[in-house]
């Protein structure tokens, strides 16, 4: 049993998958091929990360009062969310995504519906049922922006472990970054927050810097295929992950696995680089399969992968 409860605050979407070759110019139609859907947004594709990894998880955020909302939070129940906190909305559909699969990458574009709908009363009210100091709050920037960086000043209030994966991308206040325990990004992420793309030793360096200087306790970025690196405030030692060799299928839930992994590690009393050994081989087999929460491996499946090498970048 974790030591921990993960609390996640995010959205939920129905995803309508297709592949095809390339991208549709205006005014183009092609054909495509394998459609799929599958429940997803990055709250929920976290909080089932999360659980399917082990951990004892709570939803937080909104769906609407139609049949995608209601196969949404079946499919996080059915993974072991504890969802009885998810609000519905009579007045906003529940989100969607529409999916482009174009060899192994993805191009998504996003109609928000309910997950706006949750405001900072719904969230602190739900933190006050069920928040105990030590657990860990997750969240992103898919519902309403005030609401959650409300949200994440009120669970740093509380003594929660607070970790924020800020996608999409956009400029954070200030005032933000003392509340957060971890903030999470990937390259493009780090580079719109921090100036600074992360290509190389010297480049990854500085944008940890940015984040430690801006008064996050600890930054993860995530670098595709060439794994993660992770910097703490306390140390000026950077971890690194290799990735795992795999051949990439649907990165859709890649990052959103690797969350879910590592919250859960963090959540079970881990140290970092355990977490990150944890999420990096979690994440390499949700690029072997495709889709969204149907990708993502259980804990014994992880498992079940040689460890990952963590060590000094």
């Amino acid at each position: 049993m974790p030591q921990h409860q993960v609390i996640v605050f995010g959205s939920l979407n129905m995803d309508l998958s297709i592949e095809c070759d390339r991208a549709p110019l205006i005014g183009e139609t092609l054909l495509g091929r394998n459609f799929i859907t599958n429940p997803g947004g990055k709250g929920a594709n976290q909080a089932v990360a999360a659980a399917k990894l082990g951990g004892c998880v709570h939803m937080l955020g909104a769906v609407g009062s139609d049949p995608f909302g209601d196969q949404m939070v079946a499919s996080l129940a059915e993974a072991g969310v504890r969802c009885k906190r998810i609000a519905v909305a009579d007045d906003a559909p529940t989100g969607v995504a529409v999916i482009e699969r174009i060899g192994g990458d993805n191009c998504i574009i996003v109609d928000s519906g309910a997950n706006l709908r949750p405001d900072t009363a719904y969230v602190e009210s739900r933190l006050c049922d069920i928040a105990r100091p030590g657990d860990v709050f997750l969240a992103q920037l898919e519902c309403d922006f005030d609401t959650t960086v409300a949200a994440l000043a009120c669970a740093h209030e509380k003594g929660l472990c607070t970790v924020l994966n800020p996608a999409p991308a956009r400029e954070l206040p200030l005032s933000l970054y003392p509340c957060l325990d971890v903030i999470a990004v990937n390259e493009t992420e780090c580079e719109m927050l921090t100036g600074v793309y992360p290509d190389a030793k010297p480049s990854i360096e500085r944008a940890l810097d940015v984040f430690r200087e801006r008064g996050a306790r600890c930054a993860v970025i995530t670098l595709g295929e060439r794994g993660s690196v992770l910097g703490t405030a306390d140390s000026d030692t950077v971890l690194a992950a290799e990735p795992l060799q795999v051949e990439a299928l649907d990165t859709t839930c890649a990052g959103d696995t690797y969350l879910g992994a590592f919250v859960t590690a963090r959540a079970d009393g881990a140290t970092n680089e355990e977490a990150m050994d944890l999420a990096t081989r979690a994440s390499a087999l949700a690029i072997t399969r495709v889709g969204a929460q149907q990708s993502i491996p259980t804990r014994a499946e992880a498992d079940a992968l040689d460890p990952v090498v963590v060590r000094p970048l």
